[in-house]
């Protein structure tokens, strides 16, 4: 045999290895994560629920999931154990002040402007105390001294109805 015919089985054997090496590597981080996780840290499941390490067995995690709600799951159900911070910013919603120059974003549009003017506040004039209706109007129909009777008969006597299977077409 030659080296050209060996050299696609040895590449094919070589790119198997790597892919199985790497592979093993994250389970190993994946597991150790696992073992490291303690009582009071913050995880998510695979699942996507976040919840609060509570107690740690051999091969389970009791969870709290909230207050009278506790969860047992397998360890191996934990997709990632989350930093104090991170664990925070996503359940309570606790943003940290990441600005140290203490900047603030406005609410309007009037920063972005050229001039030192405050922009006229508009919504001043639209606050008298009563409700903006955005809805669509009711069209009012005029009151009509004929009897509901004669519009029927008047509407069709201009346009006879048509049934299934009449058409205009020629």
């Amino acid at each position: 045999m030659s080296l050209v015919t060996l050299l696609p089985f040895i590449v094919l054997i070589g790119a198997m290895f790597l892919m199985t090496r790497s592979a093993k590597k994250k389970q190993q981080q994946a597991a150790s994560m696992r073992n490291d996780m303690q009582p009071g840290s913050g995880v998510r499941t695979i699942g996507g629920m976040y919840a609060t390490v509570k107690e740690v067995n051999e091969d389970s995690v009791l969870l709290d999931a909230g207050p009278g709600v506790d969860l047992l799951f397998a360890k191996n159900a934990i997709g990632a154990v989350l930093s104090d911070d991170e664990y925070n910013r996503i359940v309570h919603g606790i943003e940290h002040d990441l600005d140290a120059d203490g900047s603030v974003v406005p609410d309007d549009a009037s920063s972005l402007t050229e001039t030192d003017e405050p922009a006229a506040d508009a919504s001043s004039d639209a606050s008298d105390d009563k409700p903006l209706d955005l809805g669509k109007k009711d069209v009012v129909a005029e009151p009509s001294d004929k009897p509901a009777e004669a519009e029927a008969d008047k509407a069709d006597e201009a346009e006879p109805k048509k049934t299934d299977g009449e058409s205009d077409a020629k």
